[in-house]
């Protein structure tokens, strides 16, 4: 087997990784290999966030920094990165003092002002999660206080969605969020961290030459290298953010000897948009993704924030979600109501071919697709809005943040001369794979949309599936909240407020 090098950039300096296998994670490798412990294990499936760490990459001449989940990381994958852990925060000579105002520092001046901020607000309890906290923190402190932007609480309370404090600090924690600002300025010097990221790229790599032809873990870095790789490997496992990935292998403890990791494909990593719709590249991260739909579609910001935490969306690609077709995914409801369909990739004979199809048709069951071995998903285009469009999705799940839905549904209508002219229906978490529900669509298409209409389509909606009993919800329950949610969206649609709580101001009931 033959693993290329990892080389990424860590306190200024390159750090150089031979003989990694293809499935060991960045956590493994920071705890065990490296010794740096104060990344902490908790879950192991990137639901805790106490593994947290910060990403840096080069991208068009500045740095993006995004907070991800080390538990369930390929550590193949930061190749030509730069990495921070908690204990780089004031040890990263890159990380340089650029204002001494407003409020001075701790005597020994040798904490970051997340630290600070977490040290004066009291935001450590028993400590165990503190360092995935102050990465987090880290990467808002980047790409907001750096920019000047302040952190207000709603934004705190979002980027820190991924971290789970088991002795309920949140308050404390939050109010660090929004004092980081007020201790002496600390910046990433992003054009020398620019110019070693770049020297990455000039080191010369002498295990390339075998890589190609012998098992290990592969990033192609274009759509043409991607397919003709996956023509030649088509046992190999395909992996983005490896949001899912990662679970099998620290979950199920399986081990692929063949990895070809998508996330670099220049032309997967882009948004496009047409007259029509928007095309999104299978490389593009969720938390992007979802940018992008929001950019269009307002109404999806609450649902774009509880897809997953801040670090799962900023790790997973939305193309690896729907390629992988989790029946409780829930992006799949979503994107079936709006009418998105898939391009699926191939290099046959020299050509590249191409097909595409509504996204509901890519499922044949449990985890099944009608993929070919030599196919990729590529790109996943989704109408634009139309002035008579109503869409709702709804995700219900045990807590509100950070968890995994019970039932995920979404609905699309649209509305002429006081009837409902389409319809369109996505649900997850009722069947073996994302679902279309096209009996109640049908029961919708021409009626009035009045109460009776949706009292009706509820009960169309209740026999349609046949849900299944698990951890997560019984099969009755599940019934239950699909006629709700129709119900829900009835009263939503004829203009009723205060139908959920995400809305609800309990002045206006007083």
């Amino acid at each position: 087997m033959t693993n290329p090098t990892i080389r990424f950039i860590r306190r200024g300096q390159v750090v150089t990784l031979v003989n990694v296998p293809p499935t060991r994670t960045l956590l493994e490798v920071l705890r065990e290999d490296l010794g740096s412990t104060g990344t902490k294990e908790g879950c192991g499936e990137g639901d805790c966030g106490a593994c947290t760490v910060v990403l840096g990459e080069a991208v068009e001449g500045r740095i993006e920094y995004r907070a991800i989940n080390a538990c369930i990381r390929l550590a193949h994958s930061i190749d030509g990165l730069a990495l921070w852990t908690a204990e780089d925060l004031s040890a990263d000579p890159v990380i340089e003092v650029v204002s001494n105002e407003p409020k001075p520092s701790r005597a020994d001046g040798g904490l970051h002002p997340v630290q600070e901020a977490l040290v004066q607000c009291h935001g450590s309890q028993c400590g165990f999660c503190t360092p995935g906290f102050a990465m987090s923190l880290f990467g808002v402190y980047q790409n907001q206080v750096c920019q000047g932007r302040p952190v207000t609480r709603e934004g705190a309370q979002a980027a820190l969605s991924g971290n789970l404090c088991r002795c309920t600090g949140y308050r404390p924690i939050l109010d660090a969020a929004q004092s980081m600002e007020h201790y002496p300025r600390r910046a990433v010097n992003e054009a020398e961290l620019l110019s070693k990221l770049e020297h990455l790229k000039t080191i010369p790599r002498r295990d390339e030459a075998k890589s190609s032809e012998n098992p290990g873990y592969r990033t192609p870095q274009d759509l043409a290298e991607l397919l003709a790789l996956r023509r030649a490997h088509p046992k190999a496992q395909i992996v983005a953010g490896c949001t899912d990935v990662g679970l099998w292998v620290t979950k199920q403890h399986r081990v692929f000897a063949d990895v070809i990791d998508l996330t670099r494909v220049a032309e997967l990593r882009q948004v496009e948009r047409y007259p029509h719709h928007i095309a999104i590249g299978a490389a593009v991260t969720l938390a992007d993704a979802f940018d992008a739909l929001v950019a269009d579609r307002p109404q999806l910001q609450s649902f774009a924030q509880r897809f997953a935490g801040l670090p799962v969306r900023n790790s997973g690609t939305l193309g690896g979600n729907v390629a992988n077709g989790s029946p409780i995914g829930d992006s799949m409801p979503l994107l079936i109501a709006l009418g998105a369909h898939v391009v699926l990739m191939s290099q046959r004979k020299g050509k590249t071919v191409s097909r595409e199809l509504p996204l509901e048709n890519l499922y044949t069951g449990y985890r099944q697709n009608v993929m070919a071995a030599d196919e990729v998903l590529a790109w996943i285009k989704v109408p634009l809005p139309e002035p008579a469009e109503f869409l709702r999705v709804y995700k219900i799940s045990k807590r509100f943040e950070d968890d995994i839905s019970a039932v995920c549904l979404a609905i699309c209508v649209h509305r002429q001369d006081g009837r409902i002219r389409r319809a369109s229906i996505g649900a997850g978490g009722v069947a073996a794979t994302p679902a279309r529900a096209r009996q109640t669509e049908a029961a919708l298409i021409g009626q009035a949309p009045d109460s009776a209409t949706f009292e009706a389509a509820a009960r169309v909606l209740q026999a349609e599936f046949q849900p299944i009993t698990d951890m997560r919800a019984s099969a009755a329950y599940r019934r239950e909240l699909l006629g709700n949610l129709v119900r829900r969206f009835g009263l939503e649609i004829q203009g009723q407020a205060n139908t959920s709580i995400d809305t609800l101001v309990l002045e206006d009931l007083a």
